[in-house]
């Protein structure tokens, strides 16, 4: 199996926000050999600090043991921070085949092992694990708790599995079209540099919406700010709002609105 380059693909059918840490299509122990399993952890990183602040650690490992140490990071929000697309150090010695570092995904959750979870974190965290199910074609019963897989470790903290697995499968009965993304961005046209039409509109709304279009950009404008957001062609200050909104994201910063670009520019 190679690099796992559809990973970003799949977190967005969570309908979470994603956000792709550079360089992750490449970074890994090699390949992934095989996915006949999901590994749930929790960071165990600081109490405080934002929303992902283990990332640096779980991007790049920790002194006796390099990064990257999981595929996955999930933030307190429940954003999905797509890591690495080859094989990572996140479960070792494994007591079971289809969960150890060759055969499984690993998701790292912030918590430092006694909080709470936030209720969109844990939606996210279920959600994710459904979606590499469908993904991969592993049934709800291949997600464990790495305490589940491995005698050492306690995380993640306080989750009842059968809970977890049994709403990961609820997710997965009730099929894609539960998921209002994917639909709604599959009938959206691509966006580009010369365009003319009303869904240039929206991508002029969203940017604004999500506080990335600066005062500078319309403050000279007659009519300023409702002029620009009324203007339906796609010129080159507009697409170098979009690279710099993708920039922000993690995303390929081509200009182009796409199925990558559509989703975090329309979700709340």
């Amino acid at each position: 199996m190679p690099f796992l380059t559809q990973l970003a693909d799949v977190a967005r059918r969570t309908g979470s926000p994603v956000t792709e840490v550079a360089g992750w299509r490449t970074r890994g122990h090699g390949p992934q050999p095989e996915v006949q399993g999901v590994v749930c952890h929790h960071t165990a990183g600081p109490a405080g600090g934002g929303d992902y602040p283990s990332l640096a650690v779980v991007r790049d490992g920790r002194p006796g043991l390099g990064g990257p140490l999981s595929h996955f990071g999930l933030g307190r929000s429940g954003r999905i921070y797509v890591i690495a697309a080859g094989r990572c150090w996140h479960n070792a010695p494994s007591t079971s085949p289809w969960h150890d570092n060759s055969s499984s995904l690993g998701i790292e959750a912030e918590n430092n092992g006694t909080q709470p979870w936030p209720a969109a974190q844990r939606e996210s965290y279920v959600r994710l694990c459904a979606e590499l199910c469908r993904a991969f074609k592993l049934p709800a019963s291949r997600v464990k708790a790495h305490r589940e897989v491995n005698t050492a470790k306690p995380d993640p903290h306080s989750i009842d599995m059968n809970d977890f697995r049994a709403s990961v499968a609820a997710i997965i009965k009730a099929g894609p079209d539960a998921f209002w993304t994917e639909e709604l961005v599959r009938n959206l046209p691509v966006i580009r540099l010369g365009d003319d039409n009303y869904d240039v509109k929206t991508v002029r709304g969203c940017l604004f919406a999500r506080g990335h279009v600066p005062p500078a950009v319309y403050a000279d404008l007659p009519g300023g700010l409702r002029a620009w957001l009324e203007s339906t062609v796609a010129d080159d200050g507009l697409m170098a709002l979009v690279s710099a909104f993708q920039q922000a994201r993690g995303l390929s910063a081509d200009g182009v609105v796409g199925p990558e670009t559509w989703p975090p520019l329309l979700r709340v």
